[in-house]
């Protein structure tokens, strides 16, 4: 009998975990970033939870989006009211089992989320970076990733996971390293931004950057662009979701009101709840770091970093296994770009599944439950696990 066997997508809890965090680059010439710029020191924040084996063979690399952070699943304590971003798809009898794997999610430089970024302290001034701290790419991101991975004494991945992002990352990790990952899940992700997203993202950083209080990124003794970055947050938020899913949510409902009240005020649930979501951002968020990873993101090419203009050039480095999914609402990272991606890697032999999932939800559908999607990624686990 295998030693597998299929649970409920609710699964356990993986209980209580840690932050933990790694500092490299200490000393001359420090993280060298694609930029030619250097950073020293960089810390990462990590969380790492499960149980490694004897052979090492088990680890599950897992790559967050946009604002995301390291602590994927379980609680810091007792009394927290929500556990990790993905605990629905980590943890014991989970998709991602961490009764079989050893699972490592890191928080990308950039970040404000116990990583290096830009309200991190400058070395140099003693004071925070702002937007003296420099331009970085996913690829620095993987870099520093795999510097943590090199701490840790892991030399093979079995599997990297990410979604939006998060697969991006996934994507730079399988052509940065094609001897040490031996298969990615890509969920509702791109090899490069469309002019929609990167549109998107600008207007978003422009609300930032036009707060009075933004001052050129250097707030962090002051007042915040706390409305810059709320707007920011709902332009982004919108992306997020779909029509049909702001339909069946909101439709044109109003606001504990039964008569338009002919002001400017939040009459539509849909606005109430779009500035509920900008004003809960502004608690756990650094706006310059908002500007550092949506650029990072627009920046991310893969048939240009890697392939000299040709996506299928990229892949053939690659030597992983895919499982690629994308989600029929999804207009952010549409589907087309999910099947681009999987014609280019059967251009070059590689084995791959893909799967289009018909969600309402729009592109944060990876992020919510989902057992279609935690059976796929359970089954594609045990087969990677099994050839490895």
């Amino acid at each position: 009998m295998s030693e597998y066997t299929d649970h409920d997508i609710t699964g356990a809890s993986i209980g209580m975990v840690e932050k933990q965090f790694f500092t490299f680059a200490e000393n001359d010439p420090g993280f060298l970033l694609d930029s030619g710029a250097s950073l020293s020191p960089v810390t990462l924040a990590y969380e790492a939870c499960g149980t490694l084996n004897s052979q090492k063979d088990n680890v599950i690399l897992v790559l967050h989006a946009l604002t995301g952070d390291s602590h994927v699943a379980g609680y810091y304590q007792a009394q927290d009211p929500k556990p990790g971003w993905w605990d629905i798809m980590v943890g014991p009898g989970k998709g991602i089992d961490t009764d079989h794997y050893f699972v490592v999610c890191s928080n990308i430089i950039g970040s404000c989320m116990g990583s290096t970024g830009p309200a991190s302290i400058n070395p140099e001034t003693t004071q925070a970076y702002g937007m003296d701290f420099p331009m970085i790419t996913m690829g620095d991101m993987v870099r520093a990733q795999k510097a943590l991975m090199d701490h840790l004494g892991l030399d093979r991945v079995l599997c990297v996971v990410g979604g939006s992002v998060g697969g991006m990352q996934a994507l730079e990790w399988c052509v940065r390293y094609p001897d040490m990952v031996g298969s990615a899940v890509i969920l509702a992700s791109t090899t490069r931004h469309s002019a929609l997203a990167i549109a998107f993202n600008e207007v978003a950083r422009q609300s930032i950057m036009a707060d009075p209080n933004w001052n050129q990124g250097h707030y962090y003794t002051g007042a915040k662009p706390d409305m810059g970055l709320a707007i920011a947050r709902m332009i982004g938020h919108i992306t997020y979701l779909s029509d049909e899913s702001m339909r069946m949510k909101f439709g044109r409902k109003l606001q504990n009101k039964s008569a338009l009240s002919f002001e400017f005020g939040a009459e539509f649930q849909v606005e109430s709840y779009l500035q509920y979501q900008g004003n809960k951002f502004i608690e756990r968020f650094d706006a310059n770091s908002f500007l550092y990873i949506t650029k990072a993101a627009d920046y991310f090419d893969l048939a240009k970093d890697h392939g000299n203009g040709s996506l299928a050039k990229a892949f053939s480095a690659m030597k992983s296994r895919f499982l690629v999914v994308s989600y029929t609402s999804d207009w952010l990272y549409p589907t087309y770009q999910s099947k681009e991606m999987v014609k280019a890697m059967k251009k070059n032999d590689l084995d791959v599944s893909f799967c289009e999932i018909d969600a309402q939800w729009g592109h944060d559908a990876f992020l919510l439950p989902n057992p279609r999607l935690s059976d796929m990624i359970r089954g594609f686990l045990r087969s990677a696990r099994y050839e490895s």
